[in-house]
């Protein structure tokens, strides 16, 4: 008896551990199709080189670059791009997104 219910429990958690791993699976296939579908956006909107600097973004600050990704589709969605984005577009509005920097001077008596 104890060695049905032993085997019950080990086929139980070996379906469970299936499972998980198919939903992983299915998971990053998922996250996969999203980043691909980003990245053919983005070929569409921008012009190589801007494409290069939001690159070069991503390495150093992953975050603001997505997001700056996320707006582009989005005015893209809306037509409110009609051509690609050229790299000094694309600082222009960096600079626009990118908070103002605060200078601080410590004077020392």
């Amino acid at each position: 008896m104890a060695d049905d219910e032993l085997a019950e429990i080990r086929r139980r958690r070996a379906a469970e551990l299936q499972n998980q791993a198919m939903d992983q699976h299915l998971a990053e296939e998922e996250r996969e199709r999203a980043r691909t579908a980003v990245h053919m956006a983005l070929m569409e909107i921008l012009e190589p080189e801007a494409r290069e600097r939001l690159n070069t973004i991503r390495l150093t600050r992953p975050d603001f670059a997505a997001g700056v990704e996320q707006q582009l589709i989005a005015l893209a969605r809306q037509g409110r791009i009609r051509q690609k984005i050229t790299d000094e577009q694309l600082k222009g509005l960096l600079a626009q997104l990118v908070p103002a920097k605060r200078d601080y001077n410590i004077v020392r008596k």
